[in-house]
């Protein structure tokens, strides 16, 4: 029940901060959507045919890099969030653990990073007419795991967050870096599987624009995303605790 109380807390914490900056919450919105109505208007206007039958892929591709972007940045920026406003400290005063704070936080976060794509899934929907296959007990479970690999690296961040403190110039390289993987050809070279978020895409195409559900998949290709999924929170969880080590022996948590 504890934990239940966590997780509500830092929920209600989010929602209040999208709610007392609703100009930035709404930019943050519309310039995403403008950038896919870029890329669609421009398609059609150079590609013509070609391109529509490319697009639910797209689609599909657009809202996986969405959600990879706000659960990828989410860990980092909270860390930098919470330094800025000077209540980092207090997380380590919590009786459950610093640790514990940030790992419901980013639970918190994955469910935004839900929320977020879903909305810019249905404007794209609606914007380019297209149907797609929205299976809930395939699509939820397909997009933990897929979010989960960017949400490690985004534990990696965070740890460089509290050395470093101020990282935002990374977030722009790193947020064309996912589109790349999102867009990896897994069927042609399998080996790119092993890399964040490329197999979980790949899945998720399958699933949502040939309507296959998750019980009709290559068993193989959801064990290696389940395995990509588990080994890149870990190794991100180990990266922000030698991070948090060095920041504390360093004396790093009480500046900015």
């Amino acid at each position: 029940m504890s934990y239940l109380t966590l997780f509500g807390a830092l929920a209600r914490k989010r929602v209040i901060i999208l709610k007392e900056y609703p100009v930035n919450t709404l930019t943050q919105l519309v310039v995403t959507y403008m950038f896919f109505a870029a890329i669609f208007f421009g398609g059609q206007a150079v590609a013509g045919p070609a391109f529509t039958d490319t697009l639910p892929g797209i689609i599909v591709g657009f809202f996986v890099w969405t959600m990879a972007i706000t659960a990828f940045a989410g860990s980092a920026r909270s860390i930098m969030q919470e330094a800025q406003w000077g209540t980092l400290e207090q997380l380590y005063m919590s009786p459950y653990g610093f640790g514990r704070v940030i790992l419901v936080n980013a639970v918190v976060r994955v469910l935004e990073s839900l929320a977020w794509g879903l909305a810019i899934l249905a404007a794209m929907l609606a914007t380019t007419s297209q149907t797609l296959t929205l299976d809930a007990l395939t699509i939820v479970p397909l997009v933990v795991l897929t979010i989960a690999s960017p949400l490690g690296i985004g534990f990696v961040f965070a740890g460089l967050a509290l050395v470093y403190k101020r990282i935002d110039n990374l977030f722009g390289l790193l947020n064309f870096g996912l589109l790349f993987l999102v867009a990896a050809p897994v069927d042609q070279n399998p080996i790119l599987a092993a890399l964040p978020l490329s197999q979980g895409s790949a899945l998720l195409r399958t699933a949502m624009t040939e309507g296959v559900p998750l019980w009709e998949l290559p068993a193989g290709d959801v064990a290696v995303l389940v395995a990509t999924a588990v080994g890149y929170v870990l190794a991100g969880m180990l990266a922000f605790g030698f991070a948090e080590r060095r920041a504390r022996r360093d004396g790093l948590l009480g500046q900015y």
